[in-house]
């Protein structure tokens, strides 16, 4: 087992970040004048890009809504499940609103490419198996049993030759499911070299779990309304549990869960049903997406139209949203083994987001840099402050 610290290989620029102090994150003026001015470029960057992302988001979000708008009973129904999962948010109780998966999972491996291989400098397979996830509302099964490429779950699996080690396990964000991509930008074969066996985990509708005729790894979490980004969120957290079952079946009995963006959000709610995990760091996690939709144009108009044309008010919206934000549940990992990362320059996931999940989760661990949703500055500091948290628990 590596013990040095050693310097992850990622050409960031090095402005430094720090952890919050008891009141949270730093005001404007607690900043260096090169951390200020890191900040508001790194902002304006993300607001354009906020805006391509939104305009990718809309674009799943209007069929649905078109449709709605020529067939009313498409938006009755979408009317009776948002209030289905109001109802359910209303029990707080996680593991009403995420069963956990009743048998464990039949896995298939293979062996991964070549340059898996050698971008982890060890052995990488790819595995996949059957979801057994079932929606919680009996309304939206029938539409579930049919999408057969996203009930297929797929990750990959980075083992050392000695046997299990200690597991990172790593959940990508919206339309970032490349295995090579992610391998890259959280400098996993750092971790790998560090000691950690690391597996990535493919979200529903993402990667190979897209349905054919997506049009973007990604397309089908908003493809069936905000009823089917609920249940994209309960299956999400439904087959990262039997990824689980699966780990420990081959002997491993230290997990550890970080995810990015939509991966923050997963790994956010995955922390209030799974108390299996050693820890769990969510960064520039989204928890209160409907708050967030209000800056998101072109995909705000959609929504707010939906909700004009099917009779919903504001408050109707966020009640059914609360259904899937960890906001409303409380957390079964322990206090001392949660750490929360935010960008202040982040106009994707704002840093209010990060501190919003802070508050709730009792002033945890929290570190921020100065970048924003995808230019994480100082990174290299952020991840040397991971494998420092994690090692306690892991090794």
């Amino acid at each position: 087992m590596v013990t040095v610290d050693p310097e992850p290989p990622i050409p960031v620029p090095d402005v430094p970040g720090a952890d919050a102090g008891r009141r949270g994150l730093p005001a404007r003026s607690d900043l260096t004048a090169l951390q200020r001015a890191v900040v508001d470029s790194s902002a304006l960057f993300d607001i354009g890009l906020r805006t391509a992302v939104a305009s990718m988001v809309g674009a799943a979000m209007l069929p649905p809504v078109l449709t709605g708008l020529v067939r009313r009973s498409d938006l009755d129904r979408e009317r009776e499940n948002l209030a289905f999962y109001a109802e359910l948010a209303t029990q707080h109780d996680a593991a009403v609103s995420f069963p956990a998966p009743r048998f464990a999972p039949k896995v298939a491996t293979r062996r991964a490419n070549a340059v898996a291989n050698y971008i982890a400098h060890g052995n990488v397979e790819h595995i996949n198996f059957d979801s057994s996830f079932e929606p919680v509302n009996p309304a939206m099964r029938h539409l579930w049993s049919r999408l057969d490429r996203n009930n297929v779950v797929h990750a990959q699996h980075w083992r050392h030759d000695d046997g299990p080690h200690p597991t990172l396990c790593v959940i990508h964000g919206f339309m970032g499911s490349p295995y090579l991509f992610n391998g890259l930008f959280f400098s996993l074969p750092w971790f790998y070299k560090s000691g950690f066996d690391v597996l990535l985990y493919t979200l529903p509708f993402h990667g190979r779990r897209a349905q054919k005729g997506s049009p973007f790894s990604g397309y089908g979490i908003f493809q069936h309304g905000m009823a089917g980004f609920a249940e994209s969120m309960a299956q999400a957290i439904h087959d990262f549990r039997s990824v689980i079952d699966y780990l420990e079946s081959t002997g491993v009995d230290r997990i550890a869960l970080t995810g990015m963006s939509l991966g923050g959000y997963t790994s956010s709610l995955i922390a209030t049903v799974e108390d299996r995990l050693q820890a769990v760091i969510p960064n520039v996690p989204v928890v209160n997406p409907e708050e967030m939709f209000d800056d998101w144009f072109p995909a705000n108009k959609l929504v707010e139209l939906g909700r004009r044309f099917g009779g919903m008010t504001e408050d109707s919206s966020f009640a059914a949203s609360a259904y899937h934000s960890p906001l409303n549940y409380a957390p079964v990992v322990p206090k001392e083994r949660r750490l929360i990362i935010t960008g202040l320059g982040d106009r994707l996931a704002p840093p209010e987001q990060a501190e919003a999940l802070w508050e709730h989760w009792d002033h945890c661990a929290l570190h921020w840099f100065p970048g924003n949703h995808i230019l994480h500055v100082s990174q290299p500091d952020y991840l040397r402050r991971m494998n420092r948290f994690l090692r306690p628990f892991m090794f």
